[in-house]
């Protein structure tokens, strides 16, 4: 999402500085035309020379210094810029720019802007719960700038707690997430991830290899496209991701009554959960002890919790996930119709380069049309992507 945009990345004297050099790496290698202003406090941790071979561009740390005699510097790189990042800002940085002084390249640019500005603040933790800084935060905020929470952890002061400059590839996700298209923003996304565990005792339980880096990645791109997320996840493999509503469970019996009961609200409804379809028909209390000779174990069918949505939605858009083995097309042909969902979402889980526990994956979207669109094998979050794209046609 950041291939051929412009960001500005400005970089003030802390001892974070360091993170800005592998986050200039990482935002070039993803194709953004990054250059880079410092100031002169920055200097002292980085130099300028690391910054302009990482970027490939001059570094601007003066304001009275200009590399092209027919424009003013610091007027055209924010003028030419798709998105400001302050990463690290300190507690003085911050208090520049709510307080509106210019007193260098960096902050003179800034006020100059009309782009979007991220404000990464990273700081010792007692500067930053100081009431100067808090009032100052607040006071960007109301301007518009998107402040992005410190973390919490070892800061090179010594101290624990609060003030750490999130890692680089973090800072590259938050990024991305500006050039997202807000296809569905105000909208309502419900979304199941991963498989669910049905327990046989105490220490036993019958479940797959679903990781649930699918559903994760569709929740990732649903917030960033604008969408209220709700995430209803079994056992995941993969962190939650942040900024939207997590709601873990384990047997099926539980997923169905969390979908059940957020169905109504949602506009878009996505099943990639691999829901288990059969449940040990007993369960002990107690651990099972081993017998000699074969153990038979009963099941019994679980609710199909897709086929339950589809016989009560209204003007929701419903999605299933089809995990085949042998003759895609007709099961998933089959399972769209009886199921009754818009889309049907089917993949072919007998190789181990993709599908269950894979970082890419390769489908092929049905529709309730007839109609279908193979997506070629590609990684899990850029699938998403097109897949929102797809359904957002279906969503009003």
């Amino acid at each position: 999402m950041v291939k051929d945009r412009t960001i500005l990345l400005c970089v003030s004297g802390g001892i974070a500085a360091y993170k800005a050099c592998a986050l200039t790496s990482k935002l070039v290698q993803a194709g953004a035309n990054v250059r880079v202003a410092m100031t002169k406090s920055a200097e002292q941790f980085v130099g300028q020379a690391t910054f302009q071979a990482l970027s490939r561009n001059p570094v601007y740390t003066d304001v009275f210094e200009e590399h092209d005699p027919t424009k003013i510097a610091h007027i055209d790189v924010v003028d030419s810029s798709d998105l400001i990042v302050v990463a690290p800002a300190t507690a003085n940085t911050i208090a520049k720019l709510a307080n509106g002084i210019a007193d260098d390249f960096m902050t003179t640019s800034i006020l100059a802007a009309k782009c979007p500005v991220i404000i990464s603040p990273a700081m010792n933790v007692n500067m930053l719960e100081h009431p100067a800084t808090q009032r100052n935060i607040e006071t960007l905020k109301s301007y518009g700038y998107q402040l992005i929470e410190p973390g919490v952890g070892n800061l090179a002061c010594g101290w624990i707690g609060g003030g750490r400059l999130p890692e680089p590839e973090d800072l590259v996700r938050i990024i991305e997430s500006q050039f997202f298209p807000k296809l569905y923003l105000g909208k309502d996304v419900l979304i199941t991830a991963g498989p669910t565990v049905e327990r046989i005792d105490p220490v036993r339980y019958l479940s797959n290899d679903s990781s649930g880096k699918m559903g994760v990645a569709l929740a990732e791109v649903a917030r960033d496209m604008g969408a209220r997320v709700t995430l209803v996840h079994g056992p995941l493999q993969v962190p939650v991701p942040e900024g939207v509503t997590a709601v873990p469970v384990k047997s099926s019996e539980e997923m169905l009554r969390e979908v059940t009961s957020r169905f109504e609200a949602s506009d878009l409804v996505v099943k990639s959960a691999a829901v288990a379809d059969y449940r040990p028909k007993t369960v002990h209390s107690e651990k099972h002890k081993k017998v000699h000779g074969p153990l038979t174990i009963e099941l019994e069918e679980t609710t199909d919790i897709l086929k339950s949505l589809g016989e009560k939605k209204t003007h929701q858009v419903l999605v299933g996930f089809a995990a085949e083995t042998e003759r895609l097309e007709e099961h998933a042909t089959a399972k769209l119709k009886r199921k009754n969902v818009d889309y049907l979402v089917a993949n072919d889980v007998s190789g181990s380069d993709v599908g269950f526990g894979a970082d890419d994956n390769e489908v092929v979207l049905f529709h309730a049309d007839g109609t279908t669109h193979r997506l070629p094998k590609q990684s899990k979050k850029q699938l998403a992507f097109e897949l929102l794209t797809h359904f957002k046609e279906a969503v009003r």
